[in-house]
């Protein structure tokens, strides 16, 4: 399969096609972004409110990096947000109910987006469910089993107070005390490296491009596209667990009727970064800088003092407008 890749030349062109211009672009919009709001008031470019933009990023950033390996493959995730939730109150019931170890919990709510991952990849590769269609069965299921598991009641890790520290402690600070920035900052940018070495250097990153590109051509030089779809979408899972932990010890809690929404704020920062829907095409820093710029669209606009129902238009045109600016890349090439 390696062989056929290289001598056809899809890596590599592939690889130029998540080209530099595209993340410049969304960099020059972040950077724009930051003076305008920075001019406009004086509170913006504070430590306290950077380090706020940050941590609001956190969480939907990590969402964002496993969607990013599924929509270049040309798919949809529509559970990530549903199986964040339901991997934080698998984590919940772990570590309160079954009074087992923190780490089990930590690891068993991980896995547990894993597994719903696994499903959704069967879903699509063996059953031929419509990517859309199966993750939004998906989605119900886990909204539901979030409730029936908690009995629709947040569940509170009181008990273990270390927990909340998984996000909300500052490894940082005691390093260089006064530094305070938030362990759920690092989780996020630690996660970044991890998925984008997973992206540019490994053979799943290989094979998530050239599914994306042409799924029948990398059939028939034989590759099992079916594995390949099922291990994508098990790490997308994998990625929505985490961000379930991460949400769950910011809150301290595990709040069952969260989550639905997050799907569209994860995929809009993927689109953002300059990942194209259609497929064969992104990058990891795109999606860190499209998660980046919708947390200082919003952080900014609050502080403008922009009603809430007025933000929510505002990030929606900002996602149409980067997929028509996707759109017409591809026709000009």
């Amino acid at each position: 399969m390696s062989t056929w890749l290289e001598s056809k030349k899809i890596v590599p062109t592939i690889r130029s096609q998540t080209g530099a211009a595209q993340k410049l672009l969304a960099f020059a919009s972040l950077i724009i972004l930051m003076i305008i709001f920075s001019a406009a008031s004086s509170n913006f470019f504070q430590f306290d409110n950077l380090v706020a933009i940050m941590l609001s990023t956190a969480v939907i950033g990590v969402l964002a990096l496993g969607s990013t390996f599924v929509i270049i493959t040309s798919g949809i995730d529509l559970a990530v947000g549903t199986v964040m939730t339901f991997s934080s109150v698998m984590a919940g019931v772990i570590i309160t109910t079954w009074h087992m170890p923190m780490p089990l919990g930590i690891i068993g709510g991980i896995l547990t987006g894993a597994v719903c991952g696994l499903i959704s990849g069967l879903l699509v590769a063996k059953m031929k469910i419509p990517p859309f269609i199966a993750t939004l069965a998906m989605m119900m299921v886990t909204k539901g089993l979030s409730l029936v598991i908690s009995g629709t009641k947040p569940i509170y890790f009181n008990d273990t107070p270390v927990f909340s520290q998984i996000s909300m402690g500052s490894v940082i600070s005691k390093v260089i005390p006064g530094l305070e920035i938030p362990n759920a900052i690092l989780v996020f940018f630690g996660a970044a490296i991890i998925a984008s070495i997973l992206l540019s250097k490994t053979i799943i990153g290989r094979y998530n491009f050239a599914l994306g590109s042409n799924e029948e051509s990398t059939r028939l030089s034989g590759v099992n596209v079916d594995y390949w779809k099922i291990v994508i979408y098990s790490l997308t899972g994998l990625f929505s667990g985490l961000a379930g932990i991460m949400m769950a010890s910011r809150l301290n809690s595990a709040q069952p009727a969260l989550g639905s929404g997050y799907e569209l704020e994860a995929i809009a920062a993927v689109v953002i970064g300059g990942t194209s829907l259609s497929g064969g095409k992104g990058s990891i820093l795109g999606t860190v800088i499209g998660a980046l710029i919708m947390s200082v669209l919003t952080n900014g606009l609050r502080i403008l003092s922009v009603k809430q129902e007025w933000q929510t238009v505002i990030v929606g045109i900002v996602v149409v407008l980067a997929v028509y600016a996707d759109m017409m890349r591809r026709r000009k090439k």
